[in-house]
């Protein structure tokens, strides 16, 4: 026990270093004037924020009470407000009666804008980013009188792999999350233990993986069902991180690999695990697809780096995974099956289109490395 507060304590000290008031004042101010023109509203105070994080917020006007709540995290070198306009989270709940809550990374606390999913100071339970996330939850619970059987999560990437460790850390919070091309709990607690855990997951016994998620509270169920998308072609995060997450959760639920119904959702392979009727995990992966969200620009969503139009929106599947209903929109009979019939659909890959530069990443300890190893440290701001 004193060794794990050891390290706690020397993660702190590492992040604090990279603290600036004075930036993430600026910052708050940034916020402040880029939402003039957005759904989503800064939220100043929402009670303790140990992780030093913004909150971006967004009820429909009329939202009833016992509405659902989905907190979305946005990936590196993301924000809240561009994660947004493109997956069309806040449009959505507007369409169908739900709040939602971005948490945004200062770049005072990583310079690539990247939760700290890999730092046990903040994502343990109760600590750093994840105790202010759940503060930002708790907050719009009340505020807002949220079912409190009915709160989500969703992230991307490094948002991803907090995603599942807020899944871990909060099962008794989240009734259900979907992860998008992230890693499981426990996959790493240092730099370089999440650059080998991002490029070269070791596959590792389910009960293992499982054991990480009951290790993370007193929690004894239920459990939270789990939803994992990812692309085929991920050169940043590798696609066997789905299976793994897909692995955990089935050991947590007592279920086997075995026991998959495999069909397809537009054009894209599905795998589901039920039990009584009720899906539990599932897994959908995009084929060609590299790193990023999926989305259907026919619905409205707008491609961008890490936003990739692929013909399939997970910001709907995932609200469909959640129970909320309406979330898949009715298309022409036509339509849909031409979509069925396209199962190698190419996509676009990982890296930001021509003309639109990538955000500068830095982080202290990992060294400038060749091109591919260098993307990959770049897409979870590891490196510069």
């Amino acid at each position: 026990m004193a060794k794990a507060r050891t390290l706690v304590v020397d993660h702190r000290r590492e992040r604090n270093r990279w603290r600036a008031p004075a930036d993430a004042r600026r910052t708050r101010a940034r916020s402040v004037t880029r939402t003039d023109e957005s759904r989503l509203k800064p939220v100043m105070d929402f009670g303790a924020n140990p992780g030093a994080l913004d909150m971006l917020a967004y009820a429909p006007r009329r939202l009833k009470s016992g509405s659902p709540l989905v907190v979305v995290l946005h990936g590196c070198s993301q924000d809240a407000l561009g994660y947004d306009a493109s997956s069309g989270w806040s449009r959505l709940a507007d369409e169908l009666g739900f709040a939602v809550v971005f948490p945004e990374q200062r770049r005072a606390n990583n310079p690539g804008g990247c939760f700290n999913w890999f730092l046990p100071a903040d994502s343990a339970r109760g600590l750093g980013e994840i105790r202010s996330i759940r503060e930002m939850v708790e907050h719009m619970a009340t505020t807002h009188r949220i079912d409190r059987g009915r709160m989500f999560v969703t992230g991307l990437s490094a948002g991803g792999a907090m995603t599942s460790a807020l899944l871990a850390d909060y099962p008794d919070v989240f009734s259900a999350g979907a992860v998008i091309a992230g890693l499981p709990c426990g996959a790493a607690s240092s730099v370089q233990e999440a650059f080998r855990a991002m490029s070269d997951p070791r596959p590792q016994p389910q009960e293992k993986l499982g054991d990480m998620v009951r290790a993370a509270s007193q929690h004894e169920g239920p459990w939270p069902r789990t939803l994992v998308l990812h692309g085929t072609a991920d050169e940043t995060v590798a696609p066997g991180n789905a299976d793994a997450i897909v692995s955990q959760w089935l050991d947590v639920h007592g279920l086997s690999l075995g026991e998959a119904r495999e069909d397809a959702v537009d054009g894209q392979r599905r795998r589901s695990w039920t039990q009584d009727g009720r899906t539990l995990v599932q897994q959908i992966m995009i084929a060609e697809m590299g790193h990023g969200a999926p989305l259907d620009a026919g619905l409205g969503e707008r491609k961008a780096p890490f936003m990739l139009d692929v013909g399939l929106s997970s910001t709907r599947r995932i609200a469909d995974f959640f129970g909320i209903e309406g979330a898949l929109p009715k298309r022409p009979s036509g339509a849909s099956a031409a979509r069925g019939q396209s199962p190698s659909r190419p996509a676009p890959s990982p890296a930001p289109e021509a003309g639109e530069p990538e955000a500068p990443l830095s982080w202290p300890f990992v060294t400038r490395c060749g091109s591919a190893l260098g993307r990959m440290l770049r897409g979870f701001g590891l490196t510069r």
